[in-house]
């Protein structure tokens, strides 16, 4: 027990480390060059909320706040932000006027330094390498659920699929080249799955399926009701079962029973629940041996219910390699996905909208899942080139309060050769930033219903109501 405490304490300390730094580098971006091109620096915190700590060195007032979330510069000359930074202590209007391209070096640094260290990151990564689960590597079905569209159009397991939409696809999951992505993404009313079955190629039309949600769950999106191919491996074998009875052990992986192949553990599970009363010959490998092992089904406890199961765990993980990705790849990659990303929100048509988006609670939330698997800190690297380029290119939106407004708005001086009023300005970044915060809460909602304990919680209360529809596929 206290080990687990220890663990759980260590993952709260690297995530919110990791966290913080993506946020500091990129304010320590707008602090460098606003220090070069001789802006008026008032302040550098890190950490919002009550200082901890705080000392005026060189004109520039440091703090090290009491909320671990982030930091800022306040930066008077480039434009009114107090409602995120306080109320500037300085009069404005007394300080001296910048050029419009210095206000756009100082908006443009947050971004490339941000930049930096998703290529600094990427190296470490391409070092050392990350785990990569077979879902990430393959495009074969593993299952199919029953009457879902992917059955009714004839898809099977085992089937490779070669794109989806009229897009090639090289991985089941991500958002690069990803059949799920592609799935979710898709805008019309059938899908085009072109895949290929003992050599040949064929194409059939899916009609994709949406699950019916509670207006304050997220929405669902598309999906095809399939799962990748992992290979079935036991991860342990329960004393007094069948399994055990039998001469099952651990690291076995099972290659089919009753000379049917399956590419995916939930194909047993299924049949069992099917045929609870059948004798079972598995097909297992063994250190490079094949054997027929013979077990029956039982019913044994499964959580507060008995169930027919022959008592084994899968290995969640299935086989698992190192890849070595340049950081070229990853930034490409990371780039890609985001426009990707960007572009499906924006597209009326799409079923991807600003609720399915993470904010920090959801990006906090991902990052302790990662740790928490086999090479977390490698994995939360990876993960963190594709956040670090994330920020730099959200920032860089054209929207009053981000990076890229500041730059419009020094464009706008420039072709107008003269600032924008300070009156309107401030109106402006005001009400940009009202919109931004309450987005925040917004998907903090969403973020919120996410965390583990929530989703068991809300769904254990979902099954128990009355009016909810338990039609599934």
């Amino acid at each position: 027990m206290l080990l687990h405490i220890i663990r759980v304490i260590f993952i709260l300390l690297e995530v919110l480390i990791l966290f913080n730094l993506l946020i500091v580098v990129h304010e320590l971006g707008h602090f460098l060059a606003a220090r070069w091109r001789g802006l008026f620096v008032e302040k550098f915190g890190v950490w919002f909320g009550k200082p901890l700590w705080k000392k005026k060195i060189n004109g520039v007032q440091y703090s090290l706040g009491s909320l671990p979330f982030g930091g800022f510069v306040a930066l008077p000359q480039l434009a009114p932000m107090d409602i995120i930074e306080g109320k500037a202590d300085v009069d404005r209007a007394r300080l001296p006027r910048i050029s419009a391209l210095d206000k756009i070096i100082v908006a443009i640094a947050g971004p490339f330094f941000s930049l930096l260290l998703a290529i600094c990151f990427a190296a470490i990564v391409w070092a050392v390498g990350h785990p990569v689960g077979e879902a990430d590597s393959t495009t074969v079905i593993g299952y199919v659920m029953p009457d879902s569209p992917a059955q009714k159009a004839g898809l099977q397991p085992g089937d490779k699929i070669l794109s989806v939409d009229g897009k090639p696809v090289r991985r089941f999951l991500g958002m690069n080249d990803s059949v799920i992505w592609d799935v979710v993404r898709s805008e019309g009313d059938k899908i085009a799955v072109r895949f290929q079955r003992d050599g040949k190629v064929q194409t059939v039309w899916v009609e994709p399926y949406k699950a019916e949600t509670r207006g304050w769950r997220r929405k669902s999106v598309r999906q095809l009701l399939v799962s990748p191919a992992e290979t079935p491996i036991i991860a342990k074998v329960e004393r007094n079962t069948p399994a055990a009875a039998a001469g099952l052990r651990a690291g076995d992986i099972i290659r089919g029973f009753d000379q049917t192949p399956i590419y995916n553990p939930i194909a047993l599970l299924e049949y069992i629940n099917k045929h609870p009363d059948n004798l079972l010959v598995l097909h297992v490998e063994r250190g490079g041996a094949k054997l027929d092992i013979p077990v029956k089904p039982t019913p044994l406890p499964t959580g507060d219910q008995m169930k027919p199961r022959i008592g084994i765990e899968w290995d969640t993980t299935g086989i698992v390699s190192i890849q070595h990705p340049s950081p070229i790849e990853q930034v490409y990659n990371s780039v890609t996905s985001t426009l990707k990303t960007i572009g499906a929100v924006a597209s009326p048509k799409s079923d991807v909208k600003l609720q399915h988006l993470s904010g920090p609670v959801g990006i906090w939330n991902i990052y302790i899942r990662l740790f928490e698997a086999e090479g977390g800190w490698k994995l939360a690297l990876w993960f963190s080139v594709i956040l670090n380029v994330n920020l730099a290119i959200l920032n860089m939106l054209p929207i009053p309060v981000l990076d890229g407004g500041h730059i419009v708005l020094a464009l706008i001086e420039s072709m107008r050769r003269k600032p924008v009023n300070m009156r309107v300005l401030e109106v402006v970044q005001t009400s940009c930033a009202v919109v931004i915060i309450g987005y925040m809460l917004y998907i903090t909602f969403f973020d919120v219903q996410d965390l583990p304990f929530v989703r068991k919680k809300l769904d254990q209360l979902e099954a128990q109501s009355p009016t909810k529809n338990s039609q599934t596929p």
